[in-house]
């Protein structure tokens, strides 16, 4: 019962830190745009340059 005592305080240690690094990924903008990445690699232009 005594590791309550323990445990408690380190979890809500472990939640704020969680938080903490959920705010600072949203305000430097790691969720800005999930989908353009990805579609700049299939929409790559490969085409091969004949200019000579």
């Amino acid at each position: 019962m005594e590791v309550l005592y323990l445990l408690i305080p380190v979890a809500m240690l472990l939640v704020a830190a969680i938080v903490a690094v959920f705010f600072w990924a949203v305000r430097s903008g790691q969720f800005d745009d999930l989908e353009g990445p990805a579609h700049r690699i299939i929409m790559d232009d490969d085409k091969p340059k004949n200019d000579k």
